[in-house]
């Protein structure tokens, strides 16, 4: 699949790897449209991404809202006449006990990571199917090892993982390529703004950024995936082990995870 004059949305492309997949699809030829939540830091991605020599058009949206996703794809649709690819990738993660979340947070969570990609993907299919293009879902290591102290965000992947699964079923003799990538731990802010058990953020990453994959390395290899129309992409020598132990020792697993995550700053384990 070449990627010269073919329409990319990016979703929560104002960071992160989001940031970095707008900019990784633009340098191979395509036309991108980004969204995010704050219109400053918008428009600061765009003035980026222009003086890169990248087309790009940005639309100011909620993921977890239906209608501002549905206007994103009709925008999108208006100023480059077309929908090749979409990249779902906003989300929000959070960092709590189960047993002291306010269950608004969990909402939260899965209106924008699970949600928000259903209401773009529903809103984008149609030209999808017509140009035979790609649907990339950015989930997570946990979307198939849950972590504790991560409920919702682990929930909101799962989901993720399953509907995706079930609609490349649906459309995989249409020629639409529907790809579910999992990084493990990136260097990005999705941990500073990470929700505690009262929906507010944390502010500081519990982990040592310096020691995680870049976003533009996942970036990069979601894009390698895409070209190559690949099913799955397993991200770190850290997820491909924890995908292969969860799935053959899943009990052994219980307590890797338990004693890994009770070593983060701050652990409510402690």
């Amino acid at each position: 699949m070449k990627l010269k004059d073919k329409v990319v949305i990016v979703t929560g492309a104002t960071s992160g790897i989001g940031r970095a997949c707008a900019f990784a699809f633009g340098k191979a030829g395509a036309k991108v449209v980004i969204t995010g939540r704050s219109q400053a830091r918008l428009d600061n991605t765009l003035i980026q991404l222009q003086e890169a020599g990248i087309e790009v058009y940005g639309v100011m949206a909620d993921a977890a809202d239906q209608e501002e996703n549905e206007r994103v794809a009709q925008e999108a649709i208006s100023h480059f006449g077309r929908i090749d690819v979409l990249v779902n990738n906003a989300g929000i993660s959070m960092r709590a006990l189960f047993e002291d979340l306010d269950l608004s947070v969990f909402h939260q969570v899965m209106d924008t990571n699970f949600w928000g990609a259903v209401y773009l993907t529903k809103a984008c299919l149609p030209e999808i199917l017509k140009r035979k293009g790609s649907i990339i879902a950015v989930s997570s290591i946990n979307g198939f090892r849950g972590t504790p102290a991560r409920t919702a965000y682990t929930a909101s992947k799962f989901a993720m993982n399953g509907f995706f699964e079930s609609l490349r079923t649906e459309v995989m003799k249409r020629g639409v390529h529907v790809l579910v990538a999992c990084p493990g731990f990136t260097a990005s802010n999705i941990r500073n703004k990470a929700l505690t058990a009262d929906g507010s953020a944390q502010q500081e990453s519990p982990r040592d950024e310096t020691k995680m994959m870049s976003a533009e390395e996942v970036a990069e290899a979601i894009l390698v995936a895409t070209l190559k129309r690949r099913r799955d992409l397993v991200l770190t020598r850290e997820g491909k082990l924890a995908h292969f132990l969860n799935k053959w020792v899943p009990g052994m697993m219980d307590t890797i995870v338990y004693n890994h995550m009770a070593k983060e700053k701050d652990s409510p384990f402690k």
